[in-house]
């Protein structure tokens, strides 16, 4: 017959007057850790004892109980309890909770001081970072959580900023899938996307340390001690709206600037700012560039400009600086190094005295008028001014002061050799030209205003264009078997005779879905995206995906045609024909390997007979036409329909003119360059090629007008047929 489980008894709490307690010798903890007694006693003091005493009651010689209690487990915070009453926050009757342990019991003193110190478990740092959080969006501030756990508010700010990492990498940390170490050096960088991306990228790398995930944290950031960023001033970055990211657990020197195009706008604009206050002085051009090229002023004559004078009291003040100056590195030339009092007094000297040598140039007023001024930055961030630079173009010629003294005898004035021929006439100077890499300033005329020259497309454009154009490759590549293969042969062939540096699998090839970051919002309705998407849909119902031996078989079972279009439908996936901004700093694509992506992807399109008008693209105001200037607008008309027709919307807005040129423009095949094959665009003006944007342009005869050009709607509005002939012949 079986038993009945024996009932656990527990022990019984009760409250004890403080000096009714007394340490027990049975503690096994003789080693101080963890939080100090001190700091237990204020914690006791706010919040009140959190967990009980466990006692036992004293027994005199006969085994009589004494009325006092010992404590084998608690003896810590019975200190800190000893330390509030000796200090008179505490009364010594005040009653303490605790847990009486039957005098009787078989288990020792010492082993229930064991036990509880032993299966204590301790906080996961997680659960210290995240409830550090909850405590901060519960309304305590730093500096409240802080005082409360006897931490400074930087580890404060340090533990709410780690609770702050993606949460999938924070499960990543609770399941010690990652160090400490690690988890810091992701707090550097706010953006989660980034953060799991770079870990996605490292966790199984050799690589993964700290310093690397930093380093592909901040790879588009800029330092703070960049000397752009010095020049500008982090506190006016900031001010512009700029992020700067900043590491709370290593000297980052200021952190990283976020936004490098910001910060080049800026440093640009103080440039400018710069060089404006320059042009006062009457220079003929001014030249500014963060950086000036090696051998920037080579061909140009140098002027030679003499120093501003001292005043009456300055050479005395010179020579008393040069003393002194004299008279301390005598005084300390015997010594290894000097003091640093004085060494920074002997800085401050140079300083001065520097001061007095670098004075100002004057230049002679005829030389200034034509010669110019470089504008840059030094490697410490300040601005630098190398003034008196003539090109040879500006020097006065010989044969120009013959010519110009012939015409002063002609009109009776004399020519005594004293009038140069170079002389701007009294109070009148021409303007200024200030460049920036041979481009003058931009004047920021608005789009109704431009000067109708044909300025290069806009970057982000360019960049959606050719989203367009790689979605329309990837679908065509897709249902192009002998493409695709050659495609792949020609990477496989780059990696094995040129090196790709590629690591981490068997076969160094693969393809990395590219995410196109610039993109119209019609692309994702494309067809070709409809076309891409349902060929995936197709495949991903027939692949037995997530058991790779099943999968192997079935690739291995296919026919020859069947793996051939698979390969393709994958490798298209790969193929990225996006024109992206050259980033000068390092990371991101070189200028040479955008030029050598956009020359590759052109050999593609010819090889699929790449159709951009047959994959759907057309040129609408929202597209295109609402964001080119108008003299683009109406080079776009003028190539699909003519001078004439183009003519006859110059006078527009540019909000008209873009509505006009998108119903001009539908259905005709025209495509922007960006968007054109080199192939097709190369072919003879007479035999123009279908989708391109390269029309033929041919004088229309008179019977020719009324069915060659197209007028637009505002101008067919209540005419008759032959009126509109008439005026497309005027």
């Amino acid at each position: 017959m079986a038993q009945a489980a024996q009932k656990i008894t527990l022990s019984s709490s009760r409250d004890i007057p403080f000096d009714k307690l007394v340490l027990s010798q049975s503690n096994v903890r003789r080693i101080k850790a963890g939080v100090s007694v001190e700091e237990l006693a204020e914690d006791i003091a706010r919040r009140g004892l959190l967990q009980g005493l466990s006692v036992r009651p004293v027994l005199d010689a006969d085994g009589v109980e004494t009325g006092k209690f010992e404590i084998p487990a608690g003896g810590r915070r019975f200190q800190a309890l000893s330390l509030l009453v000796k200090q008179n926050r505490l009364a010594k009757t005040a009653a303490v909770p605790c847990v009486l342990r039957d005098v009787t019991s078989d288990i020792l003193a010492e082993d229930d001081s064991l036990a509880e110190n032993m299966q204590r478990v301790a906080l996961h740092p997680l659960d210290q970072f995240r409830a550090f959080a909850v405590l901060r969006e519960k309304g305590q501030g730093d500096e409240a959580i802080a005082a409360a756990f006897f931490v400074t508010p930087q580890i404060v700010k340090q533990r709410l900023k780690l609770a702050s990492v993606a949460p999938a990498l924070l499960d990543v940390y609770a399941e010690d899938g990652m160090t400490l170490e690690q988890l810091m050096a992701f707090t550097v960088n706010p953006d989660h996307v980034r953060q799991v991306q770079v870990w996605d990228a490292v966790k199984n790398s050799w690589n993964k340390e700290p310093y690397s995930i930093r380093r592909m944290l901040t790879e588009t950031s800029v330092r703070a001690s960049d000397r752009r960023a010095v020049f500008v001033g982090v506190d006016a970055y900031e001010a512009a709206g700029g992020v700067v990211l900043c590491d709370l657990f290593q000297r980052d020197d200021g952190g990283w600037l976020e936004d490098p195009a910001l910060l080049d706008r800026l440093v640009a604009d103080k440039l400018q700012a710069d060089a404006q206050a320059i042009a006062a002085e009457g220079w003929k051009w001014i030249e500014v560039a963060t950086d000036l090229p090696y051998g920037y002023s080579h061909g140009l004559r140098r002027l030679v400009g003499d120093p501003s004078p001292l005043s009456a009291d300055e050479p005395a003040e010179y020579a008393k600086l040069l003393t002194e100056y004299r008279a301390l590195e005598g005084e300390y030339s015997g010594q290894d190094e000097y003091p640093e009092e004085i060494d920074t007094r002997l800085g401050a000297l140079e300083d001065a005295m520097e001061a007095f040598e670098q004075r100002p140039l004057f230049f002679d007023a005829a030389e200034v008028g034509r010669a110019g001024v470089f504008v840059t930055l030094d490697q410490d961030g300040n601005l630098a001014v190398y003034r008196g630079y003539v090109r040879p173009e500006d020097e006065p010629r010989e044969e120009t002061m013959a010519n110009f003294g012939d015409e002063l005898d002609k009109e009776g004035q004399g020519a005594d050799g004293s009038v140069s021929a170079y002389q701007l006439p009294s109070g009148t100077s021409a303007a200024t030209v200030i460049t920036s890499g041979g481009h003058p300033f931009s004047t920021g005329l608005p789009d109704d205003e431009d000067d109708g020259a044909l300025k290069p497309l806009p970057e982000r454009l360019v960049m959606q264009l050719t989203a367009h154009r790689t979605l329309a490759l990837r679908e065509a590549i897709g249902r192009s078997p002998d493409t695709a293969l050659t495609l792949l042969l020609m990477k496989l062939v780059n990696d094995t005779f040129r090196g790709s540096g590629a690591s981490g699998s068997c076969l160094e090839a693969s393809v990395r879905p590219v995410y196109m970051s610039a993109q119209a919002p019609d692309l994702k309705d494309s067809p070709v995206a409809k076309a891409v998407e349902d060929r995936h849909a197709v495949w991903e119902a027939d692949l037995p995906l997530g058991d790779d031996a099943v999968l192997w078989d079935y690739l291995s079972a296919l026919d020859q045609a069947s793996r051939l279009e698979l390969l393709a439908h994958c490798l298209s996936f790969g193929l990225n024909a996006l024109h992206e901004k050259v980033n000068p700093y390092g990371a991101g694509i070189s200028a040479s390997g955008l030029t050598r992506r956009m020359a590759q992807s052109e050999i593609v399109a010819q090889a699929v007979d790449l159709d951009m008008v047959a994959a759907g693209w057309e040129p609408t105001a929202d597209t295109y036409l609402n964001r080119v200037p108008k003299a683009r607008i109406l080079e776009a008309v003028r190539e699909a329909k003519g001078e004439g027709t183009a003519q006859l919307l110059d006078h527009l807005k540019k909000g008209e003119m873009a509505t006009e040129a998108e119903r001009l423009l539908k259905g005709c095949g025209w495509l922007p360059e960006v968007l054109r094959r080199s192939d097709l665009a190369a072919l003879d003006g007479d035999a123009a090629a279908k989708g391109q944007g390269v029309l033929n342009e041919e004088p229309l005869g008179a019977a020719d007008i009324d069915a060659e050009i197209d007028l637009p709607a505002f101008l067919m509005a209540d005419l008759p047929v032959e009126s509109t002939a008439m005026m497309a012949a005027e």
